[in-house]
C-alpha cells in the first residue's frame, strides 16, 4: 500500500514549489522583461518541470502578475517593519524617504519589474485582486503621520498622503531607472556613493521642505 503524505505536508511542498518558481521568475523577468522571458528558462532556474509551473500559474502573464504582487508585498512588509507610527512625525517622513531610496538601490529588480509593467500599460496589476489592499495601509499610515504632525504644529495642513508618497517614490525611481541616460546627458557618474548621498539629501530636503510648517 502506498502511503500518501498528509495534507499539511502536501500544502508545505506546494508552498515551497511556488516560492521557488516565483524566485526563479523574478530573476528571469528582471533580466529579460516580460516579452523576453521564457518559461523554459524559468523552469531551468527553478530546477522544476515546466508542467508544474503551468499547474500553479496558467500562463506567463499570470506568473508575471504573481511576481509583481510578491514584489509589492515585500516592500510593503519592509515598510511596516519600520514602525513609522512610533516615530516623531518629521522623523517618520524622513525615514520613509530614506527607506524608499535605499530599498530601490538594494532591489533594482523591483524597478525593472515596474518598467516592464509600465511598458504593458499596467494591464497585469489592473486585474490584481490584492494590489490595492496591499498598498492602502501605507497611504493610511502616511495620512495619520501627516495629521499628527499638523496637530502638533510641525506640518502644514492640506498635504495629500497619496501625492506625497508618489513624489517620494518618483524622485527616487526616476533618478535610478534613468541613471544611464542622465549620466550620459550630464557627463556625470550618478551611481557613485557620493552621488547617491547627494541625491538622497536633496530628496529629503525637498520632501521635508514641503511638509514642514514655515
Amino acid at each position: 500500500m502506498v502511503n500518501n503524505p498528509p495534507p499539511d505536508s502536501r500544502s508545505r511542498d506546494a508552498d515551497r514549489s511556488q516560492q521557488v518558481i516565483l524566485a526563479a521568475a523574478l530573476q528571469e523577468f528582471s533580466e529579460h522583461g516580460l516579452g523576453g522571458a521564457r518559461m523554459e528558462r524559468i523552469a531551468q532556474r527553478a530546477a522544476l518541470n515546466k508542467r508544474l509551473i503551468y499547474y500553479y500559474f496558467q500562463s506567463k502573464d499570470d506568473l508575471f502578475l504573481a511576481v509583481l504582487e510578491e514584489a509589492y508585498r515585500s516592500i510593503r512588509q519592509a515598510e511596516q517593519a519600520l514602525r513609522l507610527g512610533d516615530m516623531p512625525a518629521a522623523s517618520a517622513i524622513r525615514r520613509l524617504t530614506e527607506f524608499t531610496w535605499e530599498y530601490y538601490i538594494a532591489h533594482p529588480e523591483f524597478l525593472t519589474l515596474l518598467n516592464s509593467e509600465n511598458l504593458h500599460q499596467g494591464k497585469h496589476l489592473a486585474r490584481s485582486v490584492h494590489i490595492r489592499k496591499m498598498n492602502s495601509p501605507l497611504i493610511e499610515s502616511l495620512g495619520e503621520i501627516l495629521e499628527r504632525g499638523r496637530r502638533e504644529g510641525v506640518f502644514r495642513g492640506g498635504v495629500d498622503p497619496l501625492q506625497l508618497y508618489v513624489s517620494i517614490a518618483g524622485m527616487a525611481y526616476f533618478y535610478l531607472s534613468n541613471h544611464y541616460t542622465l549620466s550620459s546627458v550630464f557627463g556625470l557618474d550618478l551611481m557613485t556613493p557620493k552621488a547617491h548621498q547627494e541625491r538622497l539629501s536633496h530628496i529629503c530636503d525637498v520632501v521635508l521642505g514641503y511638509v514642514l510648517k514655515n
